[in-house]
């Protein structure tokens, strides 16, 4: 469990990063771009002793890891343009509601659970997913055109797959955790070159250069961006690659803390569905995971 809120508290960092990066005028797009850099960095700095980085294209993992890079930016890419063309309601929506369908890969394609899914297991399963829909739901502030419900549809597809691949290569390619960060290095390896070309790209369609404080804020998103993935997938690990275990409890749990932070730090307000939506999610953790806390 201790991957796993490790994890769960990192995310909510990159997640407090861009919440403040409007105040100090961040190119999100540039820090994104740049986050994969630093993320590359380090990873090989902690590459273990007598471990090194190998690039070998022969290999088929090689190519899945890659295109699971690229498929890191692509979901960038979309989640930002659904948030200016959907709204932010229905991105987040979309976003979280996801986790179906690295569950449903983990119980139904992988058959890798640790454990029997039991009643209460699949009562609380079905409450992550509602848990999720009404504790990020906020009343759209207005409206949008419904021929751009595809990008929250494509979100939901590109989260739900790249969380899925990242199952499967765990499964296949990470036969011990040593392993980990050379495997993970070449899937941070597609994200930066995509996150470069499409620095490129702005530069040459914007002609906006680098700024020193997008370069920090890239740093500060790349260092748990990249520990946050490192240990979800070691909490993966640790639990026989059980997506349908992780996935619920790792979503809630970021929601939980993020709700948290953004109430005693950003004096966010919560309606009161999105109360009753985290309390069913505190509900759906215990359900999942009452057999590893002991409960019962």
């Amino acid at each position: 469990m201790l991957y796993l809120i490790i994890s769960i508290f990192l995310s909510v960092i990159l997640l407090v990063n861009f919440r403040i990066f409007p105040r100090f005028d961040i190119n999100t797009a540039q820090a994104i771009g740049l986050n994969y850099t630093a993320c590359f960095i380090l990873g090989f700095l902690l590459i273990p002793e007598g471990q090194s980085f190998h690039f070998d294209l022969s290999q088929n993992w090689t190519w899945y890891c890659l295109a699971l890079g690229i498929g890191f930016i692509i979901t960038f890419i979309l989640s930002g343009l659904s948030t200016q063309k959907a709204g932010m309601t229905a991105t987040s929506l979309a976003n979280n509601l996801s986790l179906v369908i690295p569950v449903l890969a983990s119980l139904l394609l992988y058959n890798t659970q640790s454990k029997e899914f039991d009643f209460y297991n699949i009562l609380g399963l079905c409450l992550a997913v509602a848990a999720v829909g009404l504790s990020t739901y906020k009343k759209p502030e207005k409206r949008f055109d419904k021929r751009s419900l595809y990008l929250p549809l494509a979100v939901f597809v590109m989260y739900g797959i790249t969380n899925s691949a990242i199952n499967y290569i765990n499964l296949k390619f990470i036969p011990n955790p040593e392993l980990v960060i050379p495997v993970t290095l070449v899937m941070v390896l597609g994200a930066q070159v995509s996150g470069m070309l499409l620095l490129l790209y702005r530069y040459l369609k914007f002609e906006e250069g680098l700024k020193l404080k997008n370069i920090i804020a890239g740093i500060s998103l790349g260092i748990p961006n990249f520990l946050s993935f490192y240990f979800l997938i070691l909490c993966l690990t640790a639990f026989g690659n059980s997506g349908a275990f992780v996935y619920p409890i790792y979503n809630m749990g970021v929601i939980l803390v993020s709700a948290a932070i953004g109430i005693f730090f950003f004096k966010e307000q919560l309606s009161l569905l999105n109360k009753v939506g985290l309390a069913l999610g505190l509900l759906a953790i215990v359900l999942l995971s009452y057999q590893e806390l002991g409960i019962g």
